[in-house]
């Protein structure tokens, strides 16, 4: 998974949301130290399981996908910390060594909105 233009990213956001269906927006809010990522990287994830972009990859990415299908089911947004320590890089081979605040949100069109449409 690559980098998403905002173009698509919103464009992939209305078409999920437009069929009711809820999003959950990881987003790079903070970065020390080395990262893979930068501040502004997106990663979406849709309810059929299947998700776009990315936060950085590798143990990182596996723990923001944990925490967005747990945003997925509660429905509540919240902001986390991830440490990318030196020795857990080592461990994971990875040349990264810093922290990352990532914000997981979520999106969905709201209940009461979508019944007055109806």
């Amino acid at each position: 998974m690559g980098t998403l233009a905002p173009r698509d990213l919103y464009r992939m956001i209305g078409e999920a949301t437009g069929e009711g269906q809820r999003v959950v927006v990881a987003t790079v809010v903070e970065t020390r130290g080395s990262t893979p990522q930068q501040r502004g990287a997106k990663m979406l994830f849709f309810e059929n399981g299947q998700a776009a972009g990315t936060v950085g990859g590798g143990c990182i990415e596996a723990e923001v996908w944990a925490e967005a299908r747990e945003a997925m089911r509660s429905g509540k947004s919240a902001l986390h910390h991830f440490s990318l320590t030196a020795e857990a890089a080592s461990e994971e081979g990875m040349v990264c060594g810093g922290t990352m605040d990532i914000f997981v949100d979520v999106w969905e069109v709201e209940r009461r909105a979508k019944a007055n449409d109806e």
